[in-house]
């Protein structure tokens, strides 16, 4: 979706929550700054709005009541979220994009119907440096020549090779986690990892998935504990697998 031109004035701006087909029921509780939440409907679809605040910023608060709307409308059927801070520049931009949108959207719509998001991370664990070093010969003689020449360079490049082989077991961990997750996913989405977390993976799973994901997820927790960490987040609204392009965020 692209933002048409508008000649709209800030107090015609408003805040989006997310788009949802056109039968929902306005969200009962109330938005981000304590405002009313509205449906605006056009094209057999409907986007969860409200008037923004003159300053929009990532409160606690105001994170949680931008949650609390999405997981109203979720409540109700499928919906496609938006990003905290987006605003519409006003409301004929909206319906435009949701009536020029209208095929993309409802068919986005379809994908995530029935549908939750839950994210994965794995981090490094250090585990047993005793256990590396006697599985790998490599860092066995550099131990072994530290031991025999001991020094500030030596144990400088010992501390590094245990480093890399960390990191390394973490990783193949990784893969073997997400041998076992994936399968029982409906789509994955990747996310950015570094040296220290060396998994981030989205998975949009089938809502009555969901028990099954999280014991299989303990499941691999246990089994590769020794190496990496798992943290499991969701339901979350299915953010990683839409594509609205809606209005620019808010720089306000």
């Amino acid at each position: 979706m692209t933002v048409p031109a508008t000649t709209a004035t800030a107090s015609d701006t408003l805040y989006v929550y997310g788009i949802a087909p056109a039968d929902v029921r306005p969200p009962r509780s109330t938005g981000v700054a304590g405002a009313r939440v509205r449906l605006l409907h056009e094209s057999g679809l409907c986007a969860a709005v409200s008037d923004p605040p003159e300053r929009l910023r990532p409160r606690r608060r105001d994170l949680a009541a931008h949650q609390a709307v999405l997981a109203a409308l979720a409540a109700q059927g499928p919906v496609l979220p938006m990003r905290f801070a987006v605003v519409s520049p006003d409301a004929d931009a909206l319906r435009t994009q949701l009536r020029v949108g209208r095929q993309d959207l409802t068919r986005q719509l379809e994908d995530v119907r029935g549908c939750v998001e839950m994210n994965v991370k794995g981090a490094v664990v250090p585990g047993c440096f005793a256990q590396l070093v006697r599985r790998d010969e490599r860092l066995r003689a550099l131990a072994a020549r530290t031991r025999r020449r001991p020094g500030y360079q030596a144990n400088v490049q010992l501390g590094e090779a245990i480093a890399r082989a960390v990191r390394t077991e973490a990783r193949r961990a990784a893969q073997q986690v997400l041998a076992r997750l994936v399968p029982l996913a409906v789509r994955t989405a990747e996310g950015e990892v570094d040296d220290e977390q060396v998994l981030s993976v989205s998975f949009l799973l089938r809502a009555a998935d969901e028990r099954r994901f999280r014991d299989a997820v303990a499941e691999q927790a246990r089994a590769h504990g020794d190496r990496l960490a798992l943290s499991v987040t969701g339901p979350l609204p299915c953010y990683s697998f839409v594509d609205t392009r809606p209005a620019a965020p808010a720089g306000r």
